[in-house]
């Protein structure tokens, strides 16, 4: 429980932030209640109304405070790859990317906690150019470098799909696999395929992917 903060206004708004962080990324999809801060707290509705106007404010800040620590994250884990092999620098950047999608609470905020729409769409902004536009960037660059035969659009479309399929998918309890050990497998299907011999991935052996050879309307198509 978060003491009550007496040493000015500025020290008091963080306080409120971060309990109010800690309720809203709780487990469970129940609105976060500004009568719950305030117990969590142990300050007046009142006086966290002085702070932050209403409670669509409040949460903003929370945001804004958990979407740059999601960035300083990936901006960290891409500057500890550089100089990798591409594949690998793909494949550490996604696994972070799907990590810090777990720890935002991806399933929860996709169904709009608290149930505020402009939260929710707030959210999907943040996600999108906080993590999404950094993959899509990556895929790109990696064409751009013919390190990628596949489309970087195709790819971006497959990978985000798979990531945000998974935060509401049973398949973790059904394989009996970590959320790490799922995300590492999608990745590395997508660098590499589903039909590469076992044992092959970032920093062994690599497979193109098969991208299908433009052909005639008229060209006869044999099984």
């Amino acid at each position: 429980m978060v003491s009550k903060v007496s040493e000015g206004d500025g020290r008091r708004a963080e306080a409120i932030v971060e309990a109010a962080g800690r309720l809203f990324f709780a487990p469970g999809l129940a609105p976060v209640s500004m009568d719950a801060l305030a117990r969590e707290l142990g300050m007046s509705k009142k006086t966290i109304y002085r702070h932050f106007p209403d409670k669509r404010g409040l949460l903003a800040a929370v945001l804004d405070r958990r979407f740059a620590a999601v960035e300083a994250t990936l901006t960290a884990a891409a500057e500890r790859a550089q100089g990798q092999p591409f594949d690998v620098r793909v494949q550490r950047f996604l696994v972070a990317a799907g990590t810090e999608l777990g720890r935002l609470g991806a399933a929860q905020l996709a169904t709009g906690r608290g149930g505020d729409p402009v939260v929710r769409r707030y959210v999907e902004q943040r996600v999108d150019a906080v993590i999404y536009r950094r993959i899509d960037e990556l895929f790109r660059y990696g064409h751009r470098q013919g390190l990628l035969p596949a489309p970087p659009e195709l790819l971006y479309e497959i990978t985000r799909g798979a990531l945000e399929r998974l935060f509401t998918s049973r398949l973790p309890q059904e394989l009996e696999w970590t959320a790490a050990d799922l995300l590492r497998a999608t990745v590395d299907t997508v660098l590499y395929g589903a039909t590469r011999p076992a044992g092959t991935g970032a920093g062994g052996e690599r497979h193109g992917a098969a991208i299908p050879a433009a052909r005639d309307d008229d060209t006869e198509v044999r099984p």
